[in-house]
């Protein structure tokens, strides 16, 4: 029957037809699914992955939406800590989707994979000097109900806790996932397009680039859901999205443009949100490009900051979709900088060119062809232009532009870096971070040695001293915006429109942050 349910939803959807509403225990979200490269919580590290986990599995600990700050136990209960231990008491009775029990060993299993298979979203917990021969001994069962967590590296149990509300920390069923395990791969195959956990829904079935279809899981440990399922259709276009949900075809349509979220704004059964989100845009610079060695050159990232045109982005472009942020910490983050020591100077911009004998500034620009990416891209093309620098943007879906970027097959890129858990190192740790052991941070991926600044990024983390620790992070951003591959210009908000009949959606300031376990309408 749900079998059924889903296909009658996917083909409404493809046919785009005038309903006087979607169905009524199914909530339809129209949006762009074409950044999904795994839906496995070890790989995943995109846009719709992360905010699916948060639908689908639980994690020891999670922020409380409202207070990110603030660690909610979820599939823990309490936890006993020392200077380099955590604790952990797991729910009595806590079951996966499948029926299996949560036990320490899952926890175990589950932390231990995402290090032994070493992919994107791993350094958040190999920050822990865990790697695949240690970390066995460092996540251990000491009772039918209890998991001990230990570290050698120098910092506290809270960052630690901070580190395990990342949606990388996602617990799954080992039972289950072993049982599709091949060639040694931790089962990671089967969890592309399948899920193991104890969340409010689980993956029926997804289909890439049209379709995820995700069913109640009525005995998550949390809670049954209201609604029985959630359609995602993959919806490139954001006019679409608009006129999707301006007729009633879809409850939800995120990831709007400026110019849908203004049309949305006075029509009937629409409500829109703008909502916080700390979210970060970017240039990022691949130092060691093939064909273009300008790119290595300090002088050429700082005649990109003041080609960047912010203000013309975020006020006049996007129409405050935006605000100007230049530092690697969002604003809502403790330490973030505030001041905007740049601004859109391009003959400034071409006399540092001059002065560095560069004579044939360009770069080709890969970007996802969503919007707002595109939409910056295209400015950023004009506002380098004036500068006297010559971008060629390719556009390509968000997946295939995080392969190139991921395997350093680009010369630059414009992106966007959302934080992976309440804490000012998570973003230290992508943008000021490039340790010699490949973790694959935006420093790495910028090609971008940095042996000094990652040290003090080490020292910033371990530091207990809340005022020290804050003035340590604050200098860091000054060093990052001063000679650095990556140019940060922009802090966006996330545009949404939902139907007014939709009751307990929720959004959170931080990207994973999308809890569809309360809608009802």
């Amino acid at each position: 029957m749900k079998k059924l349910l889903a296909t009658s939803l996917l083909l409404c959807l493809s046919s785009f037809s005038v309903l006087a509403a979607t169905p009524p225990n199914a909530l339809v979200v129209a949006q762009s699914l074409d950044d999904v490269t795994s839906l496995d919580p070890a790989q995943g590290f995109e846009l719709t992955s992360v905010q699916t986990f948060t639908n689908v599995y639980q994690r020891l600990v999670q922020s409380n939406p409202k207070k990110p700050t603030e660690l909610e136990p979820t599939l823990a209960v309490s936890w006993v800590s020392t200077p380099k231990s955590l604790t952990i008491t797991l729910r009595k009775g806590a079951e996966f989707a499948s029926g299996n029990p949560v036990r320490p060993e899952d926890v175990a299993f589950s932390l231990a994979r995402v290090v032994k298979l070493n992919l994107a979203p791993s350094f958040i917990l190999t920050q822990l000097g865990w790697n695949k021969d240690n970390v066995d001994s460092h996540i251990q069962k000491v009772a039918d109900n209890k998991v001990k967590i230990t570290w050698d590296v120098n910092v506290g149990p809270s960052f630690v806790l901070s580190l395990l509300s990342a949606p990388v920390s996602s617990i799954v069923d080992e039972k289950t996932v072993m049982a599709h395990a091949k060639n040694g791969d931790f089962g990671h195959a089967w969890l592309n397009d399948h899920s193991a956990g104890s969340g409010p829904f689980q993956i029926r079935q997804y289909t890439p680039h049209e379709a995820l279809v995700l069913t109640a899981n009525k005995t998550s440990p949390g809670g049954a859901p209201k609604l029985g399922m959630i359609l995602m259709k993959n919806v490139p276009d954001a006019a679409t999205r608009q006129l999707l949900i301006e007729q009633g075809d879809a409850d939800i349509a995120r990831n709007l443009g400026a110019d849908q979220f203004q049309s949305l704004k006075d029509k009937p059964g629409v409500k829109t949100l703008a909502l916080p989100y700390a979210s970060l845009y970017y240039i990022l610079f691949n130092t060691k490009a093939k064909n273009n060695p300008d790119l290595a050159n300090p002088a050429f990232w700082k005649a990109a900051h003041w080609a960047f045109d912010y203000k013309g982005i975020a006020v006049d472009l996007m129409r405050g979709q935006f605000q100007v942020q230049q530092s690697f910490l969002p604003q809502g983050f403790k330490g973030a900088l505030k001041d905007q020591p740049y601004h859109y100077d391009p003959e400034k911009a071409k006399a540092i060119l001059k002065k560095a004998g560069i004579k044939n500034p360009h770069f080709k620009l890969i970007v996802s062809n969503q919007p707002p990416y595109l939409d910056v891209a295209q400015a950023l093309q004009a506002s380098f232009a004036r500068a006297g620098i010559k971008v060629e943007l390719i556009p390509g879906v968000s997946s295939q532009v995080s392969s190139e970027v991921n395997t350093h097959h680009f010369e630059a890129t414009v992106s966007a870096w959302g934080p992976d858990y309440f804490d000012p190192n998570t973003n230290a740790s992508a943008f000021a971070y490039n340790p010699e052991n490949g973790s694959k941070t935006l420093a790495w991926r910028a090609n971008w040695q940095i042996p000094e600044l990652s040290k003090m990024t080490l020292a910033a983390r371990a530091e207990t001293n809340e005022a020290k620790r804050t003035q340590m992070y604050e200098t860091l951003q000054r060093k990052v915006r001063e000679n650095s591959p990556i140019v940060v210009g922009l802090q966006n908000k996330k545009l949404v429109a939902i139907r007014s009949d939709l009751k307990g959606y929720v959004q959170g300031i931080m990207p994973d942050m999308v809890y569809y376990k309360n809608v009802s309408k």
